[in-house]
């Protein structure tokens, strides 16, 4: 996954990754929508195919990009956007875009293949060979166990273990694969008998990477995660004393005229707000920290008003041109945001923003469809960035960025990976454990 990145990572050390060769894009006929759910339809079943039609042939994983990256060829496979594309199969079988068979028959071949494919103490790496299972490492010294990768997947394995619940054989075969991966998965071994989460472990450099997870970012659904194992679960001393200390978690000031309650300034890129936010269900969870609703409201808010303000004078920023998030851009990967604003606009950052900003979110999805769909608009949705200002526009798809797309448009709809994820019993006592509240963890 790209956004491999605590913000310092790629901005506050100037790091982007230099763009892939683009490939040709297919442009999908964007025909006029009769109603806003039949376009919600379109963008999520377009957006969905990435993991379906695209998918590895051996492995079912999710293509790390749609062009050829890295020097790596064709075979890289993500493990976070795969997790990201278990809960947008889910959401497909559930809206009968397939069927439920061939869903079941998909995610059997992918978590037979994680079975057998590498692992470091249960936690997968980064990126896999999506033909043979071995690591592809992500740089240098990082081709061992990704914590974080690995609770973007289980965050989508758990919920398909919640959601495929017939007395079948084939589903009760996943159902207990499922189990197998998530009680194989050492947690704990990633605290490095700390209280604190470390992001990396590799057999050939230990913990040379020597990389701590602390807040406020995308990664809080690995302390979620890791929390609620029943077998490795981590101890609530460790997400106080680990994840909620660090000089960057608390904030309180006013951007905007909108207060943000963690986080950078601005809130840095979107996705911070989106990827742990995926099945833990933000409506009224809060903890001794925050309200978490409330946070990720607020951060998509500042990043809105940033671009109707549009202090830089980007061409096309507007009430319905938004959205700052890590994408590609025209110079490479970058992490953009109100902060490091390039004048990109990355279409999953106001999209996967549904449930937070639905009226700005809108507006913004049918001014992408509607007037700029000749030109960003393909065969799996939306490319991953554009700018007006240099009348550039991405070649490319990206699974982390196309999953929650899919995924945060079904839970402003249904709820239906909140409801999921959240209906999980160890991840219910997770959460006790690490004392938030919610309304989903009442007794009903």
């Amino acid at each position: 996954m790209l956004k491999k990145s605590l913000f310092c990572l790629f901005i506050f050390l100037g790091f982007t990754k230099t763009e892939a060769q683009n490939n040709d894009l297919y442009h999908a006929p964007h025909p006029p929508m009769a109603s806003d759910s039949a376009l919600l339809d379109q963008i999520q079943r377009s957006s969905f195919n990435y993991f379906w039609e695209f998918a590895h042939p051996v492995s079912g994983m999710a293509r790390e990009r749609s062009n050829v990256a890295y020097d790596y060829g064709n075979e890289v496979v993500t493990t976070g956007g795969t997790g990201f594309g278990v809960m947008s199969i889910i959401v497909a079988t559930n809206r009968n875009w397939i069927s439920r068979k061939d869903a079941v028959s998909h995610l059997l071949k992918m978590v037979k293949f994680l079975d057998k494919a590498n692992h470091y103490h249960g936690i997968f790496p980064h990126w896999l060979n999506g033909e043979t299972g071995k690591t592809i490492p992500f740089s240098r010294k990082d081709d061992g166990g990704d914590i974080v990768e690995s609770a973007y997947l289980f965050q989508g394995l758990l919920c398909a273990k919640q959601y495929f619940n017939a007395n079948t054989k084939e589903e009760e075969e996943l159902r207990n694969r499922i189990q197998w991966l998530w009680d194989g998965a050492e947690w704990n071994w990633y605290t490095n008998q700390k209280n604190v989460l470390y992001w990396h472990w590799s057999p050939n450099h230990g913990w040379a990477m020597n990389f701590e997870i602390r807040g406020w970012n995308e990664c809080l659904i690995a302390y979620v995660i890791a929390a609620s194992s029943h077998t490795y679960g981590i101890n609530a001393a460790v997400y106080h004393e680990g994840w909620a200390k660090s000089s960057f978690f608390n904030n309180g000031k006013s951007f905007y005229d909108v207060t943000l309650p963690l986080g950078f300034d601005y809130g840095g890129p979107l996705f911070f707000s989106q990827y742990s936010f995926l099945g833990l269900d933000p409506r009224g969870l809060k903890d001794k920290y925050a309200d978490y609703w409330q946070q990720n409201k607020s951060h998509s808010l500042i990043n809105y008003k940033h671009c109707l303000v549009n202090p830089k004078h980007f061409k096309g920023y507007g009430a319905n041109c938004w959205g700052l998030t890590s994408s590609d851009s025209y110079n490479g990967y970058d992490g953009h945001s109100p902060s490091n604003d390039l004048g990109v606009i990355s279409p999953t950052a106001a999209l996967s923003s549904f449930p937070y900003t639905p009226k700005e979110s809108m507006a913004a999805l049918k001014h992408f469809y509607n007037d700029l769909g000749d030109k960003i608009y393909g065969q799996y949705g939306f490319v991953d960035a554009f700018d007006e200002t240099r009348n550039w526009q991405a070649a490319s798809y990206l699974a982390i960025d196309q999953g929650p797309i899919v995924v945060m448009i079904e839970n402003y709809r249904s709820a239906l990976l909140w409801n999921l994820f959240m209906s999980n019993p160890d991840i219910k006592n997770g959460l006790l454990k690490l004392e938030f509240s919610s309304p989903q963890l009442k007794i009903k």
